[in-house]
């Protein structure tokens, strides 16, 4: 379901507020959008920018990636785990909606770009899919934060070791790109997956939901073909200052020394929708830690019956998790617990539930917290642990990777213990309409 088939969708399900009033490209659109976190927000009138239209929050909530891909909401992660299991190599067509007006003057200050915070270091695309070719691996499409710099010219956050990074290493040269705004939600969710590095992410696109795609004009990279803007370009050996700019856990990240990406050709769809994402905000984290769930489950279920992840959004989406077993032996909580910091690399704290708690309401956990959990044997923490980057309690020398004290409780019942002094009391159903006017 392409990005603005989606929007449709959600207009028709009641879920989409519409902003009709004119509002700045400058701190507030992402104001607005920051105040109406939690649902889609069309704007339909953006100064300076006559023809344009702008999304913010399509992947701010899991219903929402329940609704475009058309399964419930307990099963994404499954569905998830099967598309990297199985991705789909997409369909080719020589038309494409995306190419539907081909800017060849290009100039970066024609698109809406956001100056987000008066912390920035200037308006940044964050919304955008990148895709190149590693000269071994072939196809990548991950996400690279883009601060505009002139008419042609970003600079790009490109984490160090990791696709972009290592495909730059291995190219002469300036290497080929491709940026792609407005995409399906599950375009997004593919690129946000972290597959072994043989796996095409548009093939778990496709797994996902139909992703057909279309070759670029300037170069030999395929995007999604209902993209609504893509931008075609290289990535130069220049560097150029990049930051600040909020990450994931609202704090700001620090300035640096990044590539410069040289934009050749602008093509997008007539009427074009640009899809604005909050740094920090509920898409930034769902985006991040949804797509670590199935790693989790499957380390997990290498130890003992795995049945339910949450990265949690109190925990940024990023540290926290909450993890459901259907417990098989006396020890499975603690094996539970470091297979989880083994799938997921920079989580922090775990919580391990059985499977009658609701991974997905805090309350619950909290409950079990409360009544399955004796913290002088039921805590387990493991110091100077290698953690993430992102968290700024850890301990981050340069050039080192980062480390942290990591925390697991077993909020499970106790093995062999009367269950019937832990089950949760449940009431009958009734039908209300029964009993109220």
């Amino acid at each position: 379901m392409s990005f603005r088939r989606f929007i449709d969708l959600v207009a028709a399900s009641g879920d989409l507020i519409t902003i009709d009033k004119p509002v700045s490209t400058t701190y507030e659109i992402a104001n607005v959008a920051h105040a109406l976190e939690g649902r889609p927000v069309l704007f339909t009138n953006i100064a300076g920018y006559p023809g344009w239209r702008s999304c913010a929050g399509p992947c701010s909530d899991r219903r929402y990636f329940s609704m475009a891909l058309g399964v419930e909401m307990t099963d994404l992660m499954h569905r998830m785990t099967d598309a990297i299991a199985n991705p789909v190599a997409p369909p080719i067509v020589q038309t494409a909606p995306c190419q539907e007006v081909i800017r060849e003057d290009v100039n970066l200050f024609d698109l809406p770009i956001v100056l987000h915070l008066p912390e920035d270091g200037g308006h940044y695309i964050a919304s955008n899919v990148v895709i190149i070719n590693d000269p071994d691996l072939g196809r990548n499409m991950c996400y690279h934060r883009l601060l505009r710099l002139d008419e042609r010219r970003f600079a790009a956050r490109i984490v160090e070791n990791r696709g972009t990074y290592n495909a730059l290493q291995k190219t002469d040269g300036e290497l080929p790109v491709a940026i792609c705004i407005g995409v399906s939600l599950g375009v997004h969710l593919a690129a946000s997956m972290s597959p072994p590095p043989n796996v095409d992410e548009l093939g778990v696109a496709n797994a996902l939901s139909p992703t057909p795609l279309v070759k670029c004009i300037t170069n030999d990279l395929y995007v999604p073909a209902d993209a609504e803007i893509v931008l075609e370009g290289r990535i130069t050996r220049q560097l150029m200052s990049e930051g600040p700019f909020m990450d994931l856990t609202e704090t700001m990240d620090t300035t640096r020394m990044q590539p410069v990406i040289e934009i050749d050709l602008v093509t997008h769809r007539r009427d074009p929708i640009y899809h604005i994402l909050l740094p920090g905000g509920l898409e930034h984290k769902l985006l991040m830690g949804m797509p670590k769930e199935p790693t989790i489950f499957a380390a997990v279920n290498q130890v003992t019956r795995c049945t339910g992840v949450a990265i949690t959004p109190g925990g940024t989406s990023w540290l926290h998790a909450v993890v459901q077993i259907d417990k098989q032996g006396p020890d499975d909580g603690k094996l539970a617990i470091e297979a989880a910091f083994r799938g997921h690399g920079s989580l922090k704290h775990v919580w391990i539930v059985d499977s009658d708690v609701d991974i997905y309401d805090p309350a619950q956990v909290e409950w079990a917290l409360a009544t399955r959990f004796q913290a002088d044997h039921d805590l387990y923490v493991y110091a100077n642990q290698p953690g993430s980057s992102l968290d700024p309690s850890g301990i981050h020398v340069p050039g080192q990777k980062s480390l942290t004290a990591k925390m697991g409780l077993d909020c499970t019942i106790p093995w062999g213990a009367d269950l019937h002094l832990y089950r949760r009391g449940d009431y009958g159903h009734v039908n209300l309409r029964d009993y109220l006017p």
